[in-house]
């Protein structure tokens, strides 16, 4: 399946699995390029800038195929130095870097300069615009769906896709809320040239969290999220526990960030895909959980999410051209 993501990436499939903090390290990103998508290491996850390069060499142990690195600026209770770990990005010889977060308009030259191409994730079309002007490669346009942070204009895929397809020139991916096949082919059929899944991977044999937090999201629904920081206009979609909902409960109240500052710590989420335990802090998951049922391979969910959807559109193709005879 060649789209213009395939193209430019170099890979065989318009699958990306996403950057997701605490899950994008070496084995689930090389299982994903080697089964032909885009796998992406989240830098963030990685200590420091000669960690990330580390874990780099550790997944091109693994695979030989095109590999991304994440890196995702946002606020956060003590910010890591991005500029070292630009340079690391450079340094490991990655071909891709997603970037999310703020403007990476910063650090486009240095990138561009060392060739990598460059990924934006946005959650709405002037965003994304935006993105296209500084010179960004491919955008990732994360629809109301997603898990982690979907904005403040709560559009969904079905509409942010075609608005996006509808604006941009360059080559665009759709995310939150894809899991299968089915997805692959509604985002192929709305404009997009691939599909960023996070979710769905973090449900895979190679992904490095806790089996309890995978098989929570086997048994959950779709409305098993909380939208944590809406007052404060910092959106967060993550899976609904005691700590989630006391967060929401608390802000809703008319509390401050530094109210929950300990509830949202970053060490907190990390317990819970380390040590197993739900409840241990907030930790994002997409409303897509709804359709994930099982705890595959990467590579198996690569494969089939590309087989279901070339049999969906070759059988609507088939439909279009004989309506009587199927």
């Amino acid at each position: 399946m060649r789209t213009r993501v395939t193209e430019l990436l170099g890979i065989e499939h318009p699958v990306v699995q996403g950057g997701m903090m605490w899950v994008g390290r070496a084995p689930l990103a090389a299982a994903v390029s080697e089964a032909g998508g885009l796998g992406i290491i989240t830098a963030l996850t990685q200590p420091t800038p000669a960690d990330l390069v580390a874990e780099v060499g550790r997944a091109r142990a693994l695979t030989d195929k095109p590999l991304g690195v994440n890196l995702t600026i946002l606020p956060s209770i003590n910010p890591p130095p991005y500029a070292d770990y630009v340079r690391a990005v450079v340094d490991s010889g990655v071909t891709v870097i997603e970037t999310a977060g703020a403007n990476p308009e910063p650090f486009m030259e240095q990138l561009k300069g060392a060739g990598l191409t460059v990924i934006h994730k946005c959650t709405s079309v002037r965003h994304a615009l935006k993105a296209e002007r500084v010179g960004v490669d491919v955008v990732s346009i994360d629809g109301f769906e997603c898990a982690g942070h979907p904005g403040e204009d709560d559009v969904p895929g079905l509409v942010l896709i075609p608005a996006a397809g509808d604006a941009l020139t360059i080559p665009f991916l759709a995310s939150g809320g894809f899991a299968d096949g089915r997805g692959l082919a509604a985002a192929l059929a709305l404009g997009a040239d691939g599909v960023n899944m996070g979710t769905r991977f973090m449900c895979t044999v190679e992904s490095e969290i806790a089996d309890s937090v995978k098989q929570a999201i086997v048994e959950a629904s779709e409305t098993d999220t909380e939208l944590i920081f809406r007052p404060l206009r910092n959106t967060a979609r993550v899976a609904s526990n005691v700590v989630s909902r006391e967060v929401v409960r608390i802000l809703e109240e008319g509390g401050e960030f530094a109210d929950v500052r300990e509830l949202v710590a970053g060490a907190r989420g990390r317990r819970a895909f380390a040590e197993g335990d739900l409840d241990a802090g907030i930790w994002s998951v997409g409303q897509v959980q709804g359709l994930i049922r099982d705890v595959p391979t990467a590579g198996e969910v690569v494969r089939r999410t590309v087989r279901q959807a070339e049999e969906i559109l070759d059988r609507l193709s088939l439909s279009a051209r004989d309506p009587q005879g199927v």
